[in-house]
């Protein structure tokens, strides 16, 4: 199990603003409202190391929106543990973690567009992320 898988077991994240896959893969991420899909993929990091150094340093979430994929699974945005933190994330069928990102400076996201592939992702302070629900790291744009 990695270590996101275990923190996703509590619905916690760390708080920094990243992309995190299941398999253990860990990308830097920043918001950028000109990017396409409204965000940059920055360099890749060793979650396990940063646990390590601050293991505290997570942040609870909880879900506001939701889109059901049937048997793909499920899209998910919501909230972290801070006003000001927002996650998105996708879930197999039974909500084990696929992906998820996390922002320590969107606010809580609270509606999701799907659009074929194409997720949008809606904050209570209007930050838009789009993304290729099978691979964020290919950002979609926010505009189609």
């Amino acid at each position: 199990m990695t270590a996101i898988e275990r923190l996703w077991e509590d619905y916690e994240l760390p708080i920094k603003d990243a992309l995190h896959h299941a398999d253990g893969q860990s990308y830097a991420v920043g918001l950028d409202p000109a990017a396409p899909g409204g965000f940059t993929i920055l360099a890749p990091f060793d979650l396990g190391e940063l646990l390590k150094s601050d293991p505290s340093w997570v942040s609870e979430v909880d879900g506001l929106t939701a889109v059901d994929l049937g048997e793909r699974g499920l899209l998910w945005g919501g909230e972290g543990s801070y006003g000001s933190e927002g996650f998105i994330a996708r879930l197999t069928p039974d909500r084990a973690l696929v992906w998820a990102m996390f922002f320590t400076e969107s606010n809580p996201f609270d509606r999701i567009r799907l659009s074929g592939n194409v997720a949008t992702f809606s904050s209570t302070s209007g930050v838009e992320i789009a993304v290729d629900i099978d691979d964020p790291r290919r950002p979609a744009s926010v505009n189609g």
